[in-house]
């Protein structure tokens, strides 16, 4: 399907957000102005092509009506060969016009096109990349705490070490204290019944 102007400036393209890019007004003004030169352009061939069919009848029809000699005659398609070459000129001239506004739209596309690729994926990059470090750090916190309870436990199970030889210690100390004294009563008992109770003093 032919490209027209109406496709220009019917043409939406998507919004891109939190990109660089060119600025829409400018772009859409860029474009006014290639609609309005191209349909100068496709005016300026209508009206040529229109010239070329007023000239190719009206050297028809005298030749039809009219006999002329040799020489005229060999004349007069050279007059209408330069006359058609003329109007084909300027059309081929039009539509090289054209085609280079169509090509300078394409370009502008591809280029839009282009760098919103680009830059689809420096963001896709770069969110892998901070993807990649948030696990990294994520690992990493995950590790010291790891290193920190393991620590801790160490820690908690020598001093519950300690406390456990601490019971055990003076639960010996207590024993051994109460087995002293319970020896040292006994003792007591068995030499104050032996002695008179007038040595005692009662």
């Amino acid at each position: 399907m032919a490209l027209t102007p109406d496709d220009v400036v019917t043409k939406q393209f998507q919004h891109v957000r939190f990109k660089e890019g060119f600025d829409p007004d400018e772009v859409d003004d860029f474009l006014d102005e290639i609609v309005v030169e191209w349909r100068k352009t496709i005016a300026e061939n209508e009206e040529l092509k229109s010239k070329l069919a007023a000239y190719e009848s009206g050297e028809q029809a005298p030749a039809a009506e009219a006999p002329a000699a040799e020489a005229p005659a060999a004349e007069a398609p050279a007059a209408e060969s330069s006359a058609t070459d003329t109007p084909a000129a300027a059309g081929g001239a039009a539509g090289a016009q054209s085609a280079g506004i169509i090509e300078l739209a394409q370009r502008l596309h591809d280029e839009h096109v282009a760098e919103g690729q680009a830059q689809r994926d420096q963001l896709i990059a770069d969110a892998q990349s901070r993807a990649a470090t948030i696990v990294a750090e994520a690992e990493a916190k995950g590790r010291d705490e790891m290193a920190r309870l393991e620590r801790e436990r160490s820690t908690l199970e020598g001093r519950i070490t300690e406390l456990r030889n601490f019971e055990r210690d003076y639960r010996a100390q207590l024993r051994s204290y109460i087995e002293g004294k319970l020896r040292d009563l006994e003792t007591t008992s068995t030499s104050s019944g032996s002695t008179p109770v007038s040595a005692i003093g009662l």
